[in-house]
């Protein structure tokens, strides 16, 4: 009965960390197909109903309109380079939904990204992706202000 249940525990832990293994690989592998333009693989990813949310407002993608405004970017040969960090993965009790949340350096200085994987078949696809512009809280006057600027 103790090596059922450490195996088990064994088994969970081994299947959990290779599950956010694969799906860090394909993120890194997502933000690096921006990085160097493949707008084929950069796109192939994400599900056909897939949600991009941006940092401006007004900024909410679905795939079509999204790829039409990626387009000219990719074209000119790099669209944009955002590194992950500190990525944290959570996941649905049937295990086929994922969702992350991550640190970005930018050129927009530190963003933050979150996501949602879902598993089609044997192959995970990305959702849902939303950028976020950080700010500190002691900043917030000040950005309101700039914001109503014209």
């Amino acid at each position: 009965m103790r090596l059922l249940l450490a195996l088990s525990i064994w088994a969970f832990t081994f299947l959990g960390f290779s599950q956010n293994e694969t799906l860090d690989q394909l993120i890194n592998q997502w933000h690096q197909d921006a990085a160097s333009a493949s707008f084929s693989a950069y796109f192939d990813v994400t599900s056909s109903d897939f949600i991009f949310l941006g940092t401006a407002p007004g900024e909410r993608w679905n795939k079509n309109d999204f790829q039409m405004f990626c387009k000219p970017y990719f074209d000119k040969g790099a669209a944009w380079d955002f590194k992950p960090f500190n990525r944290k993965w959570n996941y649905s009790k049937d295990g086929n939904i994922a969702w992350f949340d991550e640190d970005l350096k930018t050129w927009m200085e530190e963003c933050r990204g979150s996501g949602i994987c879902v598993k089609e078949g044997a192959d995970w696809k990305i959702a849902y992706y939303n950028l976020h512009v950080l700010i500190e809280n002691e900043k917030i006057q000040e950005f309101i202000t700039l914001r109503k600027k014209k």
